[in-house]
């Protein structure tokens, strides 16, 4: 399973790699982010919010812990920051979320990797510098594999101004 390296070198360049991203989603996809505080996953899924064409600025649901957006596909963004336990990501009852027919995107991640599903497209986001950011895409299971040929082959472009 071939992973793929990008080099981001603003925040806005961040959201067009997800909006990049987004783009390429069909539905029933799970996008697992992890990263140090800062690092840039809500970027991401911002970028991915404007591929499905949400119009709304996607904003960190760390207090409410799932904020759900329409676009032409429903986006589920799911925040695991305040969970302490794997057992409570069982206890959240996200199936219905993580297996349907929309996509979510899993920040925090490495919180809930027991409760997860095993296929999954794994974003590791490094902070390099107050502007750089590392993003490293994993993907588990064919569908992603297929998702991550499709960001390799096409230009990544900044995201103008929102």
């Amino acid at each position: 399973m071939a992973s793929l390296d990008i080099i981001s070198e603003s925040a806005r360049e961040t959201q067009g790699i997800g909006m990049r991203l987004g783009k390429l989603l069909g539905g029933g996809e799970v996008v697992l982010l992890v990263g140090s505080l800062g690092a840039g996953k809500t970027c991401l899924a911002q970028g991915i919010a404007w591929g499905l064409g949400i119009e709304e600025y996607a904003m960190s649901p760390s207090f409410v812990i799932i904020r759900e957006y329409r676009g032409r596909l429903p986006l589920y963004h799911i925040d695991l920051y305040r969970i302490e336990r794997v057992e409570e990501v069982i206890d959240l009852g996200l199936d219905d979320y993580l297996y349907g027919n929309g996509v979510c995107v899993v920040e925090w991640a490495e919180k809930g990797f027991g409760a997860l599903p095993t296929e999954h497209l794994l974003v590791h986001i490094r902070y390099l510098s107050p502007k750089r950011r590392s993003l490293h895409f994993k993907p588990r299971g064919e569908r992603y594999q297929e998702i991550l040929r499709g960001l390799r082959a096409a230009p990544i472009e900044p995201i103008k101004r929102r």
